[in-house]
């Protein structure tokens, strides 16, 4: 039987190339796509879906969501993705629209229908806390929720304490996090140093001469001068679809640990900084108060430290083979 994969993405650029690593997967069942405002605007999000499903010629079923944080202002990533999310190509718009029923209730009735599926969340957490606001029961439902977000080094890139999804919706993840899903967390630090995509790796992607290899360097063109840009690093980042090959080959983690953890939501010089237990000490006598409720609802998630640079970038190669 195929692995059921349902996926919550902000679609941008590096959401996209997950999107083909799921899609392109003979092994994985894609029963949805929900997508949240973050990258893009929400309608834009849904618009990049369509089209990288149809390029993979998918008719995975995507299910438009919120329109912004559940209470705050929506800032995209523009500046990073460019205003379309996919480096301002001018891709043609998808011949199909999306479903009619709003992302919170697909996220629920997927959850359900298919137990023990694989949850993957590609932006902000706002669809998934709202609907564990909704039904909290679906926590228990899901096989794995790999997360990409959070800075658990403490190396943010949209504040020196955050990375841009958590920090986008903090109360989100703070519900996700406090919420017993079994959440797999996938750094922004993942995807840095030898885990980018190098000229060489670059160029291996565009000798394969496929259609989703031109697509998977070309929409990264915008995420690659801004890369550079933030940290003087050459090549293209790429969070998500690493996330994604942690989902899809979980044997590519090299180092993990499991911690309790919880989202910063007061401070605005550390809003959305993903606070990991690494020492296990939230239980002492001296933080027990302040972690109380996060000790009483919500669970222990899986960190990922460090992952197989090689591995992953193989795998991402295998799915881009081949029309």
């Amino acid at each position: 039987m195929k692995r059921k994969f349902l996926i919550d993405t902000d679609t941008a650029s590096d959401d996209a190339v997950a999107l083909i690593m799921a899609l392109r997967s003979p092994d994985v069942e894609v029963v949805g796509i929900t997508t949240v405002a973050g990258n893009v605007e929400v309608r834009q999000a849904s618009r990049n879906a369509l089209y990288t499903a149809e390029l993979c010629g998918s008719q995975a079923p995507v299910f438009t969501g919120a329109e912004k944080p559940l209470r705050r202002a929506h800032q995209p990533a523009d500046w990073f993705h460019g205003k379309d999310g996919l480096g301002d190509h001018g891709y043609a718009a998808p011949a199909r629209e999306p479903e009619k029923m709003g992302a919170t209730e697909a996220l629920i009735e997927l959850i359900e229908a298919h137990a023990g599926l694989v949850l993957v969340t590609l932006g902000p957490l706002t669809n998934v806390a709202r609907a564990l606001q909704r039904k909290p029961e679906i926590a228990g439902k899901v096989g794995r929720c790999v997360v990409m977000g959070g800075a658990p080094c403490c190396e943010g890139n949209v504040t020196p304490a955050a990375e841009y999804n958590i920090w986008c919706d903090p109360e989100a993840a703070r519900i996700v996090a406090r919420s017993g899903l079994p959440v797999e967390m996938v750094g922004w630090h993942l995807c840095r140093g030898e885990a980018a995509l190098n000229p060489a790796d670059i160029e291996r992607v565009k000798g394969l001469g496929t259609q989703v290899g031109k697509f998977a360097i070309e929409c990264n063109s915008r995420a690659q001068e801004a890369y550079l840009l933030q940290t003087g690093e050459d090549g293209i980042s790429l969070p998500d679809p690493v996330a994604m090959t942690v989902a899809l080959e979980p044997e590519v983690v090299m180092s993990a640990s499991e911690h309790s953890w919880d989202v910063e939501t007061e401070s605005e010089l550390t809003r959305g900084m993903t606070v990991v237990d690494r020492l296990n000490v939230s239980g002492d006598e001296r933080n027990r108060e302040v972690w109380k409720e996060q000790h009483a609802r919500g669970r222990k998630a899986k960190i990922v430290w460090t992952i197989d640079n090689l591995r992953w970038k193989k795998e991402l190669v295998r799915r881009l083979a081949n029309n």
